[in-house]
């Protein structure tokens, strides 16, 4: 029975016990999910929530749909979307039973998934109250696996939002909890492993942060992760995260391998969201190549899939792709609607991640048009918005002022001319960080040496 559960299923609704046939329709949705079938998956479930509104309504078949409705919500989020309005429906009629029953603790991946799908949709006031929630019910309980999602949750949400430093203290404590003390029972009941998704991110704050090596260091690691044992919707999510990193340090040898793999990933288990992106990558590859019409035209198919699932908050960084690639080939009026375009989702929704780099390409583009007092303004505004974020990278971008615009692959380029201001201040912080580095490591030396042993009380 437990090899096949949807074959019992189908028998039991045959036979009309219906009771019977909800419960192992359940099983059979999960067990698919386990093997990562999500298509399979999110048919099963919804066959057995059709044979559940045969039911009347009590606790029992409350409990019922509160099982189905979460595990079709992390399903969907593979299927349809993180940001589709599948995903939200089921998670939102999970939260009301979950609400309804006593927020069980067995049922805490539902306010995670919720929140994951306000965050997508550029909803960052409704999933941070999300993740504030769950983290706050998971202190009260001692719920390690709970805190290991709210954090998880909280990380990842202020990333959007441009506070890099704050996410990642809270992406940090979520590994930390994972590793040392979760009930891994519960956080697999979430739609990712959450150690591998705050991976992903984290390697992204800590590149925005100013810290390339240690981003490689766990954007490499989700993906290591997700193949052992295979978890196409990790992979997926891992890939997409190690692209994005690609495409901004300009590696695009590497770029090329992980957007191939993405696209092979997300055709064989046909991931909405992760093939939008995979089109995206694979198009800026294109452009870098050379092919920028064709390049353009992937840019375009992509961008658009994406937000056809609902997807806000990732979508700047397709249209700042979009405008580079239209003043590689010269329709500057173009790339200017495409980067106005990426700064109004900004506007409307608060998502700032990327809104440094976007003014800095901006102030780009008008220097090259010859405006160059709105030019000189958006290059102060990238600046100002990098060092409120914190944002080592962001910031020494925004500090190298009249960087020639970008040019097709194999023309020359002139070398760029920093502000010497805005250089010397980056500079100047990135050296007090090196010397507090070395000061800190003298004195962790220091206390080593002073206790026999130290090695075993104090490490690095």
């Amino acid at each position: 029975m437990e090899s096949q559960p949807e074959l019992f299923a189908r028998h039991y609704a045959e036979a009309g016990l219906v009771g019977k046939s909800v419960v192992y329709w359940g099983k059979a949705g999960r067990r698919s999910a386990a093997r990562s079938a999500m298509a399979e998956a999110a048919a099963q479930l919804q066959k057995g929530l059709d044979q559940l509104a045969l039911l009347p309504d009590t606790p029992e078949r409350r409990r019922h749909e509160l099982e189905l409705r979460s595990s079709q919500g992390a399903v969907f989020v593979s299927v349809k979307g993180q940001a589709a309005p599948e995903t939200g429906q089921a998670y939102a009629r999970a939260h009301e039973l979950w609400e309804q029953l006593g927020s069980p603790s067995a049922f805490l991946h539902i306010p995670y998934g919720q929140s994951a799908y306000h965050i997508n949709r550029g909803e960052f006031n409704l999933a941070q109250r999300l993740a504030e929630g769950l983290l706050r019910v998971s202190r009260q309980r001692s719920d390690s696996a709970g805190l290991v999602l709210g954090h998880y949750s909280a990380g990842r949400n202020l990333m959007f939002i441009g506070r890099f430093a704050s996410s990642r203290w809270h992406l940090e404590k979520a590994l930390a909890l994972y590793y040392t003390r979760a009930d891994r029972s519960l956080v697999l009941e979430a739609a990712f492993p959450p150690d591998l998704s705050a991976k992903g991110v984290l390697g992204f704050v800590l590149l925005c942060l100013g810290y390339p090596d240690q981003a490689l260091a766990q954007t490499t690691a989700a993906v290591a992760g997700a193949r052992r044992p295979a978890h196409p919707p990790s992979l997926a999510a891992g890939l997409g995260f190690d692209a994005r990193r690609l495409s901004f340090l300009g590696d695009d040898a590497a770029l090329r391998e992980r957007a191939d793999e993405l696209v092979a990933v997300t055709t064989e288990q046909g991931f909405p969201f992760w093939s939008a992106q995979a089109t995206v990558f694979r198009g800026w590859v294109k452009v870098k190549d050379g092919e920028v019409t064709e390049g353009i035209l992937l840019l375009r198919a992509g961008s658009t899939a994406l937000r056809a699932t609902g997807m806000e908050a990732w979508t700047p960084h397709p249209f700042a792709l979009l405008a580079e690639a239209y003043e590689i080939a010269g329709e500057f009026e173009e790339s200017l609607a495409w980067l106005d375009r990426a700064l109004r989702v900004i506007e409307t929704t608060g998502i700032s991640w990327l809104a440094a780099e976007l003014n800095r390409r901006k102030g780009q583009l008008l220097l090259r048009q010859g405006n160059n007092d709105a030019a000189e303004e958006l290059y102060g505004k990238a600046l100002c918005i990098a060092r409120e974020q914190e944002a080592k990278m962001w910031e020494l971008r925004a500090a190298m002022k009249h960087r020639p615009a970008p040019t097709r692959p194999g023309s020359p380029r002139r070398r760029p001319r920093p502000t010497r201001t805005g250089l010397r201040l980056v500079h100047r912080r990135l050296r007090h960080k090196r010397l507090e580095r070395r000061e800190g490591a003298a004195r962790r030396f220091e206390l080593r040496t002073q206790n026999k042993g130290g090695y075993s009380v104090i490490r690095r």
